[in-house]
């Protein structure tokens, strides 16, 4: 269930498309920094169901805590 359900929300998953379209990855403090998003893994969820392929890894960071960094699939037709 897509929950692209307000225009903030929609801005928010255009922007960090076109993050990853550009080649980039995206990790939720950078999603967070630059696009206001709070909730990145709701906004690739989003962008999955709409037919984009994303990888994502897990991330360890110096302090031991780990998070997910997001990257559009190098073969990224929409399906």
């Amino acid at each position: 269930m897509s929950t692209l359900n307000n225009e903030n929300t929609q801005s928010q998953c255009a922007n960090i498309l076109q993050h990853l379209l550009s080649g980039k990855s995206i990790n939720p403090l950078q999603a967070l920094n630059q696009y206001g998003c709070f909730r990145l893994g709701a906004r690739i969820y989003d962008l999955k169901q709409g037919g984009y392929s994303i990888d994502s890894r897990i991330v360890r960071a110096e302090n031991g805590k780990k998070y997910a960094e997001y990257s559009l699939r190098v073969n990224h037709e929409r399906s």
